[in-house]
């Protein structure tokens, strides 16, 4: 925790005091959620869980963040465009995998086919941790890029102005004062507004693939109404209604309940479980179509954990980034420990070191969403009951982060206000759109600071276990 803070964070009544007016101010911010209970009513919400205080976060770290965002867009981008580099990396994956494998065999049919998509246009986020090293001196280290469905670029946009009336109120209008202004959800949609006008058609729309349950819907709405403003028309449809009003006419236009769709983005797709056949024939007819999807699959599939752990392996970086030099020393410094678990000697290895010594590492399965990273004892039962089976390449093995504890108060409707020990994952939000060949944008967009109580191993916002936060850089 940052120093100005120590005065506050055993003070009870100053606590409570400001905790009252966070609440207020988060609601009156629109700091919002639909409730558990109500999931599909906007007439009962509740405030998003947020930080009592601004988490203190390395100027250097941060910075350093930042400026290597545009050079993972070129990386992400590059990738997609690569068949052969994802043929040949997620060869094994997609043996174990049938979501992976389904994802890829779209991928193949679709370039088969021709593809009929000309502007390209990716949103990412990547997430890192702040590892603290023996020395007590703190390295950035990135966990993963998220390339399909990258959220709470809206809910961020606000919570800083919550943040700074926080510190107001405890008597820090200095320290108010130097908080970053911070606007993901209006860089997010000035690539979607880009990728909407080089479509083409005044007369299309952009179209956000929904998930059934919208809890997270005022997210999507501060990003949408950014649209709304630029006289951009926004539907909101899931994959059933793509199945049942979607279609392609000859040049594969896609329409969807008679209105033309200009760009696809994405607020749902990434876990199996929202696939049913019906599901999985909606995707592939958005993928064959002429409208730009945000991700389109080869984004998609570049975000994968398996890649994650090939672009770690010596030369790749260059392989894919030919010419970039800079570029692939900023990115490759912030990467932490990845490991193959692929068959053959290399990978009984490391399985064996991780099962020796679980506490070292992290066990990541091909899934995006939060809840799915294995830890510990967990993380040793399941190694061993896979170690000789084929089903150990759906996984990758990572150097678990250590970064140092802080104190803070993490405000959730209907729970008790009490102190806890936090770490925090701060993500930059990137944009980037390609037309043919030419990279007509690439920005980093705004970032994304989530905090947990050091109990929980894994998960982020949408998984109820981290809560939204701002820097306050030190």
């Amino acid at each position: 925790m940052a120093a100005a803070w120590q005065d506050v964070v055993r003070d009870a009544a100053a606590v409570r005091e400001a905790a009252a007016a966070a609440v207020d101010a988060a609601l009156l911010a629109g700091v919002l959620m639909r409730t558990g209970e109500q999931p599909h009513a906007s007439d009962v919400v509740n405030y998003a869980p947020f930080t009592l205080l601004p988490s203190a976060v390395p100027r250097a770290l941060f910075e350093q963040a930042y400026a290597v965002q545009q050079d993972f867009n070129l990386l992400v981008d590059a990738i997609s465009q690569n068949k052969e580099f994802l043929e040949q990396t997620l060869a094994s994956t997609i043996k174990v995998d049938d979501f992976t494998a389904r994802l890829f065999r779209i991928h193949m049919q679709v370039l088969e086919e021709g593809l009929a998509q000309t502007v390209f246009l990716g949103i990412n986020r990547s997430d890192y941790m702040f590892d603290c090293g023996l020395d007590g001196t703190a390295a950035l280290r990135q966990i993963e890029i998220n390339t399909i469905a990258a959220s709470f670029g809206g809910l961020t946009s606000r919570t800083a102005d919550v943040h700074r009336l926080v510190l107001k109120v405890l008597g820090k209008t200095e320290e108010a004062s130097r908080l970053l202004p911070n606007n993901p959800a209006k860089g997010l949609a000035l690539g979607i507004a880009k990728a909407w006008e080089l479509y083409g058609s005044q007369r299309a729309v952009v179209m956000f693939l929904v998930e059934d349950v919208q809890r997270n819907i005022f997210d999507q709405r501060c990003v949408e109404n950014e649209l709304w403003n630029r006289n951009i028309r926004v539907v909101r449809k899931r994959f059933r209604d793509v199945f049942e009003q979607g279609s392609l006419d000859a040049s594969r236009r896609l329409f969807v309940d008679g209105q033309e769709v200009a760009v696809v983005y994405y607020r749902e797709g990434y876990v199996p479980q929202v696939y049913d056949q019906q599901n999985w024939e909606a995707r592939l007819l958005l993928e064959r179509s002429r409208a730009v999807k945000c991700p389109d699959i080869a984004t998609q599939l570049a975000g994968t954990k398996k890649v994650q752990q090939e672009l770690s392996q010596p030369g790749t970086l260059e392989k894919l980034l030919p010419g970039c030099p800079e570029a692939v020393a900023r990115i490759r410094a912030t990467f932490a420990g990845l490991y193959s678990l692929d068959q053959g000697e290399e990978g009984d290895r490391i399985a064996a070191t991780a099962i020796a010594d679980p506490e070292r590492f992290v066990l990541k399965p091909q899934r995006e969403g939060g809840g799915n990273n294995l830890y510990g004892e967990e993380l040793r039962e399941v190694l061993k009951k896979i170690k000789d089976s084929p089903e150990r390449t759906s996984y990758i093995l990572m150097d678990k982060i250590k970064p140092q504890p802080a104190l803070n108060y993490l405000l959730r409707a209907h729970s008790p206000l009490q102190v806890s020990e936090c770490i925090s994952e701060l993500g930059i939000f990137g944009v980037y759109v390609r037309q043919g060949r030419e990279l007509v944008l690439n920005q980093a967009a705004g970032h994304l600071l989530r905090t947990k109580a050091i109990e929980h191993a894994d998960g982020g916002v949408a998984a109820g276990v981290a809560v939204l936060d701002t820097p306050y850089l030190v």
